[in-house]
This record gives structure tokens, sequence and C-alpha cells, in this order.
């Protein structure tokens, strides 16, 4: 039994826990209180159901992102601050950043990160369409450099992280394939990430540079 006194903060944390231990689907109020110590009637006092302790979960993921913003920094480099900041959110804590982008938060701490994120595009000079458009190709460029990285699989359960490998393939049908077998086989998940990072930052310069010569 934990002598601690039991507050939602607790119970979002066991929350947590458990999830990157076992997925989401693992969650239940009888888990919680279990893996608490505790009888789960006491659990409603702080989360009144399931659907509130998963956003509270995803609230406190967000929350937890440290922002090393410089609002007088170029804003291509703002952007690829915020990028690094959500990406390693997601490294520390996989399953539960799965619940974040499946969730649609309303609280100050889920709505935060993406406040700064169009804040800095509106900045930029781009309109409101294209920030919302420019953010969500963001959050699914991390989200998809994640699932490469841990192999979060839908239902939040992560697998081994598998490469592409050329071992039995037949070069007459895959030249390519097995050309280019040692660099399928082996992946730098960080420089990947930033080499992506930098086509994404081009691409938006580059569409910020064709709506400047519209005008």
């Amino acid at each position: 039994m934990h002598s601690e006194p039991l507050n939602r903060a607790r119970v979002i944390a066991a929350a947590i826990d458990l999830i990157e231990r076992e997925g989401a689907d693992a969650v239940s109020m009888r888990r919680i209180a279990a893996e608490l110590g505790v009888g789960v009637m006491s659990l409603y006092n702080h989360v009144p159901n399931k659907d509130a302790l998963l956003n509270g979960v995803a609230e406190a993921v967000l929350s937890r992102i440290e922002f090393t913003d410089d609002p007088d920094a170029h804003w291509t480099d703002r952007v690829r601050t915020q990028a690094r900041a959500f990406r390693q959110i997601a490294h520390h804590h996989p399953r539960s950043t799965m619940l974040v982008v499946s969730r649609q938060l309303h609280s100050a701490a889920g709505l935060l990160p993406v406040e700064r994120a169009l804040a800095t595009l509106r900045s930029a000079g781009f309109d409101g369409a294209d920030a919302v458009r420019m953010l969500r190709m963001f959050i699914a460029y991390i989200v998809g450099s994640l699932l490469r990285e841990v192999g979060v699989t839908p239902a939040f359960a992560p697998e081994q992280t598998r490469t592409i490998t050329a071992d039995g393939v037949d070069p007459a049908l895959f030249p390519e394939v097995s050309s280019l077998a040692e660099l399928l086989a082996e992946c730098d998940h960080e420089a990947e990430f930033e080499f992506g990072l930098e086509l994404l930052v081009k691409a938006i310069e580059a569409h910020a540079g064709r709506r400047e010569g519209t005008r």
C-alpha cells in the first residue's frame, strides 16, 4: 500500500507507466487501482471515467514538452525547435504519444503546443489554412518517424523495429532493393529525422517564397 495520498497526478502517472509497459488496451479503472494499491472507487474522486483518464494522460504528456523557444529567432529555427521538442517527448513516451494524436484535447495543457506552433507559422506570414495544414503535416511526419523508430502498432503495442533486408531477394526482380540492401538494413533514427525535418522546413520556406511572389 502506498503511503502517499492519492491525487489526480498520481492516478495519471500510474496510467502512463501502465501504457508504456503494456499499451493503452491494458488500461482500466480496476487495473489502475491495483497498480496504486487502492480501492477502485477511490479513483472516481480524481478521474470520473476511463475516457477522462486517457485525456489526462495525453495532456500530461503534452505538458512535459520543454520549449526553449526564442521569439527573436527566425521562424524556420523556431519550427525546427518545436518539432524536435515534440519528437523528444514522443521518444520518451511513445505509446502515450499515440494517445495524444488520437484524442481531441481542449485543455490549456493540450492546446499550448498547438497555439505555439500556429503562432510561429502565422508570424511567418502564412494564412490560417496554410498554418493548420503545415501543423498537421509536421505532426504526421513526427508520428510516422516514431512508428518507424519504436514500432508502435495501431493497438499502441511496440514491436521490434524492422528494417528492410534483402535476404533471399531475387536481384533480377528487385535490382534496386538488392543494390541498396546495406543502406536499407540500417537506420540512424536521429539523422533520418533531421534529414526529413530539413526537407519539410525547406518546402514550407519555398511555399512562403511562392506566396510572396504572387502578391
